[in-house]
């Protein structure tokens, strides 16, 4: 979805927009189309040498009669990867959470992460500038609207907002649904269209949910924003999530899911941005319930929370970013 929000912001300053893509989940297709976007479909195994080929032939193709403006998002990307698509006189940015190539042939790295430092980009060219920070959080137009948005804070909080991910393939969305159900709250629970646990996930909301209603699954929503707006709380994916919610100043708990996640989440917490947890199934079951108390009956820490997270996305990263990608 970054990807979404750059493209949003380049076609309001630059014009034509095309995704290349090895793999996409039907929402994402659709969401791209009616975005009005382009779509060319690469069928090639991700970062292999015959996407390599077939991505620089098509750059050539759509570059013809001007420099291209070129976006990596996948770890799949390494050095050579980016040296291979430089030769065809793109400009190329590489977006990057945590330093996984080998070296930086790319004309930018973006970073948006808290965590980020230059330290990880020791081995790039002459020429790579770093885009580092918050500052640089891509959101989606959706967002905009928000800018300047005076949240609530309850003194004691009794809506909670679950959303992990589009596919999150071990189902720990399904897990926080039963570790939360014990406690007062009343949640809505996010979950993409494409997941593959959805047929269990509604049984989960069905049996647990009771007559009360107080879980609601939400199927591949549209209104992000506003079921942020809505939340006292969430508990989130400690991914690029995090920015959205932290524009919208949502007092949050963010899981550990993956290892490019853990940087991410315990910046947050050092930085009383929220609070992390390592998603393992003990630490859920047991560890899970005692921070959704504290946060819950903590006002003042649900307020600092708040205070902190809003002040460091603005909502204006991804005009920063096509700045430096329509410079020449």
């Amino acid at each position: 979805m970054r990807m979404i929000a750059l493209a949003q912001e380049w076609r309001k300053r630059c014009g034509e927009v095309t995704f290349a893509c090895v793999s996409i989940t039907p929402p994402l297709e659709e969401r791209i189309s009616k975005e009005g976007f382009g779509l060319k479909k690469i069928y090639a195994e991700a970062g292999s040498k015959n996407d390599q080929a077939l991505t620089c032939s098509l750059i050539t193709a759509l570059g013809a009669e001007e420099e291209l403006s070129v976006v990596l998002d996948g770890y799949q990307f390494d050095g050579e990867f980016q040296r291979e698509l430089k030769k065809t006189g793109c400009r190329l940015m590489v977006m990057d959470d945590y330093g996984h190539a080998e070296f930086y042939h790319a004309d930018w790295v973006l970073n948006q992460n808290l965590s980020s430092s230059k330290d990880l980009y020791a081995n790039r060219s002459p020429w790579t500038q770093l885009l580092l920070g918050t500052k640089y959080s891509l959101l989606r137009e959706e967002f905009l609207k928000y800018q300047g948005f005076k949240r609530e804070i309850p003194d004691i909080a009794r809506k909670v907002l679950v959303t992990l991910g589009g596919a999150d393939p071990d189902n720990v969305t399904q897990k926080v649904i039963q570790v939360l159900a014990g406690i007062d709250l009343k949640m809505k629970v996010v979950v993409g269209g494409s997941n593959p646990h959805l047929a269990s996930l509604r049984q989960t909301v069905t049996v647990l949910g009771g007559a009360a209603a107080q879980i609601e699954l939400v199927v591949n929503p549209k209104n992000i924003p506003e079921l942020m707006a809505w939340a006292d709380l969430a508990v989130a994916a400690g991914g690029s999530t995090a920015w959205e919610l932290s524009f919208m100043g949502v007092p949050s708990i963010y899981l550990i899911l993956a290892e490019n996640q853990r940087e991410i989440s315990l910046a947050l917490e050092r930085l009383e941005m929220g609070l992390s947890l390592d998603a393992c199934a003990e630490n859920l079951m047991n560890t899970l319930p005692i921070k959704i108390q504290e946060i819950k009956g903590d006002q003042k820490l649900r307020q600092t929370i708040s205070a902190n997270t809003s002040r460091i996305v603005d909502g204006l990263g991804a005009a920063r970013v096509c700045e430096h990608l329509s410079n020449t």
